[in-house]
Parts: structure tokens; sequence; C-alpha cells
């Protein structure tokens, strides 16, 4: 049987095999992304926002992505990352740690995050600032933070075995960023961080960073390998350190502790 060919010659695509190729390309731009809204799928790939959803669910249906517990963004799975090299440490948390920040969001009013590591800053990988009314900054996925400056940087430094620490301090001291410079004080640095490893959480309440805000927060370690951080951000104005530190960190911990990551 001859197959249908356009003017050029070349055979015409089936509408199963457009359909098919467009699953892909929506897969692939899920991937590419890290983390991506529907809309933006359609606005990446100039396809139409129905066409968008209904690949996206069906790709949903059959394992290879999943809409974030925490935000509306679509990120790949663990059945994706088969297709590759099997494993993405930041996708990973982000499915384990998904329910128990959305758990977290019904109790705890101001935003929390979960960030990993990665090239001398923690990134952002999920989030519950579009769930929080306190929340001051909606954009937060996929967002640097800075190690010495951010309570996410400090716990995972703390937690962090002392090569690896010793490893990413000389990369910052390499990067040399002018607001790193007074943190980086060999003295002020071993406090830090034995006063944050001793508490067993980090905080930042004295204007670093953003002077509007400040955190806590806590690892998730298993076996002295550090999965990654989950951070409380409120407004200073609002709570004390001392009054976050009696609300906050005994449900981050259970959290951290519950997450599975295996």
């Amino acid at each position: 049987m001859s197959k249908e060919r356009t003017q050029s010659g070349r055979p015409r695509q089936s509408e199963g095999v457009r359909a098919f190729k467009r699953g892909l390309d929506v897969l692939r731009e899920v991937n590419r992304s890290g983390g991506i809204r529907a809309g933006d799928v359609a606005r990446q790939l100039d396809l139409p926002r129905p066409t968008v959803y209904r690949l996206l669910e069906t790709l949903e249906e059959l394992g290879y992505v999943a809409r974030s517990a925490s935000d509306d963004r679509f990120r790949v799975t663990r059945h994706a990352l088969g297709l590759g090299d099997g494993y993405d440490p930041g996708v990973v948390i982000c499915q384990a740690a998904a329910p128990y920040l959305a758990e977290l969001s019904k109790t705890l009013v101001w935003p929390v995050d979960l960030s990993t590591y990665e090239n001398a800053a923690m990134v952002v990988q999920e989030t519950t600032h579009s769930r929080s009314p306190l929340s001051i900054d909606r954009g937060m996925i996929g967002k640097r933070l800075p190690m010495l400056r951010t309570s996410a940087g400090r716990a995972y430094l703390a937690a962090c075995p002392p090569r690896e620490r010793e490893m990413i301090v000389n990369h910052l001291r390499r990067i040399d960023e002018a607001d790193d410079r007074p943190f980086l004080d060999g003295e002020r640095l071993t406090r830090m961080i034995a006063e944050t490893a001793k508490r067993g959480y980090a905080v930042r309440s004295e204007g670093e960073y953003n002077p509007k805000t400040a955190s806590i927060a806590v690892p998730i370690v298993r076996d002295e390998v550090v999965f990654g951080c989950i951070s409380i951000i409120w407004i200073r104005s609002a709570l004390t350190l001392d009054e976050a530190v009696t609300q906050y960190v005994a449900p981050l911990r259970e959290a951290a502790a519950a997450i599975p990551v295996a």
C-alpha cells in the first residue's frame, strides 16, 4: 500500500505520528526546564494550550511526568529518568518531598522551600510560596540561594562531610562575591558551622540576603549524605527568631526525617 505523500514527495505524517512527536517534544521541554507550567510549554513549543494539557495528562497517566503537589509545574519522574542515565537527585527529592511540603503548608502559614545543592548555591526545587497568603515572592522555583547568607546554605554546609564543605568553601573563595566576603572570615565561618551543627538547624535572622525576611532551615540527611534542606521564611517584623524556633523547628525536623530519599 503506498503512503500518502506531500508535494515534495515525502511521506505525509499521520495524525498518530504527529501526536507522538508532539508528546516527545513536550516531555523533552519538561525535562529541559526542570519544572514548567503547561502554559509555558505551549508558548515554548508554539502549540495550542488544549493540546499541551492533553499531552501532559497522557504523560502523567503513563508515569513520565508529575504535577507538583506544592506548585502547578510539571516535572519528569523517575520513570522518565530511566530513559536516560536513570538518576537526577533534584527530580528524586522533589517527588519525595512535595507531599510533605503540601502537608506543612496546612499548618505552617509561612512559605516553605525545598532546596538542593548545585554548583556553589542552593537551588529551590519545591515551594509552598504559591499556597501561602503571607508570601512576598511567588517566583521561587529554580532560584539560586547563596550558601553563606541563607539558612538553607548554612544548614547544608554544617551537615555535609568536612571534605565536601572544604571544597564548597574553596569554590566560594574563588568566586569571591563581595557580599560573601565577611562570612568567609575563618573564625566567623568556623563559629557559624559549629553553632549550626550543634543546634541541628540553621538560621538567617539579621537581615543578610533579604533585609525584610528571616528563615530557618533543617537538612535532609541520611548516612552522612545531605539530600537537600527544608526552609521556612517569614517577615522579620512579624515574628521573633525565638518564636519561630519554638513553632517551626520541630515540624521541619519531622518532615526532613520522614521524606523517603531511596
